[in-house]
């Protein structure tokens, strides 16, 4: 029964949802951050191609632009599956980052909380042991005493430093 059916025509109902999946993967070309696409390894025809789309201002003009996009796509089938991989992974770095974004939060929450301090502060020393002890200690202390705002974005800017020490935080 598979060989028979692997010998019909593609139905029209999945030639339409394939090619809304290729028009969605060209919306997403465009739409993406500048230091994504770099990233990005496209022949130059398809390169030049997401240039133009982007560049297209027009609402309809724009539309038509990522249709011709998503037809230049659907020519090389090749490409497509590399696309899609290469936004996946970058999806899995963006969902990655945001947990490790999400962890800092809830540990600086915990330091700044009277109750919850010194448990926290245990388990930062385990993570980084090289951490300023005193100054966290003291920001963590401003906040409990004043709820100082300032301090409390001062602790995660630290914590986020220990993690990402090549970012440099300089504002």
């Amino acid at each position: 029964m598979t060989e028979i059916e692997e010998n019909l025509p593609m139905s029209k109902t999945k030639k339409k949802k394939l090619a809304k999946e290729i028009e969605a993967l060209a919306h997403s070309l465009v739409e993406m951050p500048q230091s994504q696409f770099k990233k990005l390894q496209l022949s130059d025809e398809l390169a030049a191609e997401v240039v133009e789309a982007r560049n297209t201002l027009g609402r309809g003009s724009h539309k038509r632009q990522v249709k011709h996009l998503a037809g230049v796509l659907r020519q090389s089938e090749d490409q497509v599956v590399s696309l899609l991989s290469a936004i996946e992974d970058i999806d899995q770095v963006k969902r990655s980052e945001k947990r490790q974004f999400h962890k800092l939060e809830e540990l600086r929450d915990r330091l700044c909380d009277e109750k919850t301090f010194a448990e926290a502060f245990d388990e930062m020393i385990g993570l980084w042991p090289d951490v300023e002890r005193g100054v966290i200690s003291r920001l963590a202390r401003s906040v409990h005493t004043n709820r100082d705002k300032r301090a409390y974005r001062e602790i995660f800017k630290r914590l986020r430093d220990l993690v990402d020490p090549q970012e440099d935080s300089g504002s």
